[in-house]
C-alpha cells in the first residue's frame, strides 16, 4: 500500500510539470559529472527515465528515416552512440536502487521495469532498423572498414538476430511478452530475497548461547539486537558478516542450526516471499524463448556467444574436475569427522557442522586461527594494499576525494590517475551492510569509458559494493582472509572498467561471459604473496607488518577446505546448467527438481550447492549469469594461467607483462576473439595445470 502511494504522488507530480530543474534531465555539472545525489530525488526518476526513452526513439527515428543508403557512420555509429541520457539515468538508478533501496524507490522500478522491457523489445526488433544493420552487415567486406569497424558491425548484427529481429510477427509478439513476463519476474525474485533477507532474525536472550563466538561477534550481534529494540539480547542475521562467525565458532549447535538453516531456505517457506513458482515460471520462460529463437535449450543460447560455444562442453568441463572436487570434499570430511568423535558427545556431521569443524582442523592442522589473523586486514589497509598493487603493475594512483556526492557519507570516493597525472576516473568504495542494500559485492559502473556521440572523451565511474563487518566500537572494520580477497577481486573488475576505452560502446572492455572473472580473480592471486603481505598487512593497533609465521601457516593452508569450496560452488554450477539445459517444460517443482539434479551428481549431504534454487541470485534475478556460473571455474583455470607467467618471470609486479594484459586483456579485450586476446598477452593458449596445482590435485 505503501508503494502505491509513493507512485501515485509521483505521478501527480509529474503531471503537475514541476520537473523544470530535474537534475537527471541533463549531463552533470559536478566534478567528473558524477551524480549530484544532494540534489536527486526519487519523484524526478520516472519522468527522466520517460524523456531519456522519448529521446532514444527520435535517435533510433532518425537512422530508420535517413534516406542515404546505409553506412557504418550513419547507421552502426549513430547506434552505438544513441541512447546516452537512458544510460544515465538508468545507471544512476540502479546503483541507488542496488545499494540503498526503499519503498519509493521499489515502486518506481515496478512501474519502470516493464517500460523498460518494452522500449528495448520494440528497438531490438524494429524490422526497418534491423534492415539497415543487415545491409551494412552483407555489404561490410566491400566497404572501406578497419577490422575494429566491422566487429562493430558483426557484433551488432549478431545481437539484433540473437534478440529476435528475424522472427516473424507472431514471433516477435510472442518473445515480447515472454520477455516482458520475465522483467517482472526477475524484479519480483530480487525483492523477495531482499526482503525475507531483512526481516529473518534470530534472537539469543542467554549469554551462555554464545559460548565460543569472538568477542567482535558478540558485541555485533548486540547492537544489532538494540537497534532492532531489544537492547539485552543478541541478534544474528543471514547476512554474511553476521552468519558466518556463527557457523565457525559458535559452540551451540542449535544456534548454527538455526542460523544456517534460515540462511538456506530464504524464498522457500511457503509465504509471501517465496521464490519457488517464480523459479518455475522462469525456467519455462526460459525454454520458449529458446526455442523461439531456433535454439534447443535455453544454455545453448545463452553459451553461443561465450567461448565454451555450446553446453555440452560446459557439462563436460565441469564433470571432468567434479570428481576430483568431490573426491577431496570427502577427504576433508574424514578429518572433520575426526575432530568431532573427539568430542565428549557423539556427532555425525552435518551441513550445519562443517564451518565449526573445519576451523578447528584448521587450527589443529595449520596451527591457524582466522581471528589471529583479521587485525592485520583493516579495510583501510586492504584497500591500500589493492591501491600499492595496482601502481606496481601500472603506475596508476588513487587519491581521495572529499568535493563528491555520495548517496550516504560512509561511502568513499577516490580518482584514478595514470602515472603522468592524467584523469583515468572516478571509483566509488561502499564497503557495508545495510537494509536498502542487496547482498553479495559486486562491481558496476555509473558510467563507461569511451567517447560521447559528439566524439568527447567520456571518463568512467565505477563502483564497488560490499558487505563487510562495519567497525565496532573500538575497533575498525577487520576483513577475514576471504574478504580480503573478495575485495582484490572486486578491484580487479574496476581496474577492467577504468581502463576500458574505445571508439564504440558494442565492443569497448567487451567480453564473452566466462571470460569476464579473469581481470577479478586473477588479482586474488597476489593478496597472499609474502611480498604483498608485507605491504599491506599490518596490525591495526601497532602498525606491526605481519610475521613471517602466519605468513607461513596462511600459505601452508592454502589449499584448506578447497574440496568443500569448490564443491558447493560446482554443485550451484550444475544446479544452474540442469534449469537452462531442460529441452520440456518443467514436470517437478523447483524443490523436488533440485534433489533430483544433486542426487544425480552424488553431493553428500554434508554439503548443500552454495546457492539454492530460491535465492540463487545470479541466475534468477536477471538473464545476466543464467546458463553461466560456470564461469567462475572456466575463468580460474585462465586466471591461474596467466597469475603463473608473472610467477615464471621472477617478478610478481613484471611491468613487461602487466602493460601486455592491460592492452589486450582489460582495455582491447573487444576488439578480437578472446582466446587470440589471451595469447596475445600469454604467448600460448592457457594452461589447466596451474589451477590444478593451486587446489592441490597435482603436484
Amino acid at each position: 500500500m505503501k508503494k502505491l502511494f509513493f507512485l501515485m504522488t509521483i505521478l501527480i507530480i509529474t503531471a503537475c510539470g514541476t520537473q523544470n530543474n530535474n537534475p537527471l534531465m541533463k549531463p552533470f555539472d559536478t566534478p567528473f559529472q558524477t551524480p549530484p545525489y544532494d540534489l536527486i530525488k526519487a519523484e524526478h526518476f520516472i519522468p527522466a527515465f520517460e524523456a531519456a526513452i522519448e529521446t532514444h526513439n527520435k535517435e533510433i527515428a532518425k537512422i530508420i528515416n535517413n534516406k542515404e543508403t546505409p553506412s557504418f557512420e550513419n547507421t552502426i555509429l549513430a547506434y552505438d552512440k544513441a541512447g546516452e541520457d537512458l544510460s544515465r539515468v538508468m545507471s544512476t538508478f540502479s546503483h541507488i536502487n542496488g545499494n540503498n533501496t526503499n519503498d519509493e524507490l521499489q515502486a518506481i522500478d515496478e512501474y519502470m521495469t516493464p517500460i523498460r522491457s518494452k522500449h528495448s523489445d520494440e528497438i531490438a526488433m524494429n524490422n526497418e532498423l534491423f534492415q539497415k544493420i543487415k545491409q551494412v552487415f552483407e555489404t561490410r567486406l566491400e566497404q572501406n572498414l578497419d577490422p575494429s569497424q566491422i566487429r562493430v558491425v558483426e557484433k551488432y548484427y549478431e545481437d539484433f538476430v540473437r534478440r529476435g529481429a528475424d522472427l516473424d510477427w507472431n514471433q516477435k509478439q510472442q518473445l515480447k511478452e515472454i520477455n516482458s513476463k520475465l522483467s517482472s519476474l526477475y524484479l519480483q525474485f530480487n525483492k523477495n530475497l531482499l526482503a525475507e533477507t531483512n526481516d529473518t532474525k534470530i534472537y539469543v536472550d542467554e549469554e551462555s548461547k554464545l559460548a565460543g563466538l569472538p568477542d567482535y561477534a558478540i558485541e555485533a550481534a548486540a547492537l544489532a539486537a538494540k537497534k532492532d529494540g531489544n537492547e539485552g539480547k543478541w541478534m544474528f542475521t543471514t547476512k554474511n558478516p553476521s552468519m558466518l562467525p556463527v557457523l565457525q565458532y559458535a559452540e551451540n549447535r542449535r544456534l548454527r542450526y538455526e542460523v544456517l538453516s534460515a540462511y538456506y531456505m530464504r524464498c522457500n517457506n511457503n509465504n509471501e516471499f517465496d521464490n519457488k513458482k517464480i523459479v518455475e515460471e522462469i525456467t519455462n520462460l526460459r525454454l520458449k524463448k529458446a526455442n523461439l529463437l531456433g535454439f534447443e535449450t535455453f544454455a545453448d543460447y545463452k553459451i553461443a556467444v561465450n567461448m565454451a560455444k555450446n553446453s555440452e562442453t560446459v557439462y563436460e568441463f565441469i564433470m571432468d574436475i567434479w570428481e576430483h572436487s568431490l573426491n577431496k570434499a570427502k577427504e576433508e570430511l574424514k578429518e572433520l569427522q575426526a575432530i568431532a568423535d573427539k568430542e565428549e558427545w557423539e556427532v555425525e556431521i552435518t551441513f550445519w557442522d562443517w564451518w565449526y569443524y573445519a576451523e578447528k582442523v584448521r587450527k589443529e592442522k595449520y596451527d591457524l586461527d582466522q581471528n589471529e589473523i583479521k587485525p592485520y586486514f583493516s579495510v583501510d589497509n586492504v584497500r591500500d594494499g589493492m591501491f600499492y598493487l595496482s601502481n606496481k603493475l601500472y603506475g596508476i594512483t588513487f587519491h581521495k576525494l572529499d568535493n563528491i556526492q555520495t548517496y550516504l557519507p560512509e561511502v568513499e570516493v577516490f580518482e584514478a590517475r595514470e602515472a603522468n597525472g592524467d584523469h583515468i576516473g572516478v571509483l566509488y568504495l561502499d564497503y557495508f551492510p545495510r537494509a536498502g542494500k542487496r547482498q553479495g559485492a559486486w562491481c558496476s559502473a555509473m558510467r563507461s569509458g569511451g567517447y560521447d556521440s559528439k566524439g568527447n572523451r567520456v571518463y568512467p565511474l565505477v563502483t564497488i559494493s560490499c558487505n563487510f563487518t562495519p567497525p565496532g566500537q573500538d575497533t575498525p572494520a577487520l576483513l577475514t582472509f576471504d574478504e580480503t580477497e573478495t575485495l582484490f577481486h572486486e578491484f580487479g573488475h574496476a581496474l577492467h572498467r577504468l581502463f576500458q576505452f574505445g571508439k564504440y560502446s558494442r565492443t569497448t572492455g567487451s567480453m564473452p561471459r566466462d571470460m569476464v572473472e579473469l581481470p577479478s580473480q586473477i588479482m586474488e592471486n597476489w593478496c597472499s604473496e609474502p611480498e604483498m603481505l608485507k605491504v599491506y598487512a599490518r596490525h591495526y593497533k601497532t602498525g606491526e607488518v605481519i610475521p613471517d609465521e602466519l605468513i607461513e601457516k596462511l600459505n601452508n593452508s592454502s589449499t584448506f577446505n578447497s574440496g568443500f569450496a569448490l564443491t558447493e560452488r560446482l554443485a550451484a554450477t550444475i544446479l544452474d546448467l540442469d534449469y537452462q539445459s531442460i529441452k520440456e517444460e518443467l514436470s517437478v517443482n523447483a524443490e523436488r527438481f533440485e534433489i533430483n539434479s544433486m542426487t544425480r551428481i552424488g553431493l553428500i549431504h554434508q554439503i548443500l550447492p552454495r546457492y539454492r534454487s530460491t535465492y540463487f541470485r545470479h541466475v534468477f534475478a536477471s538473464d545476466g549469469y543464467s546458463a553461466g556460473y560456470y564461469v567462475y571455474t572456466w575463468a580460474e583455470i585462465l586466471d591461474k594461467d596467466a597469475f603463473n607467467a608473472y610467477k615464471e618471470s621472477g617478478d610478481i609486479y613484471n611491468k613487461e607483462l602487466a602493460a601486455k594484459f592491460r592492452k589486450y586483456i582489460l582495455t582491447e579485450i573487444g576488439e578480437d576473439e578472446p582466446l587470440t586476446q589471451y595469447i596475445r598477452f600469454r604467448g600460448t593458449p592457457p594452461s589447466n595445470e596451474p589451477f590444478m596445482k593451486s587446489m592441490g590435485y597435482i603436484d
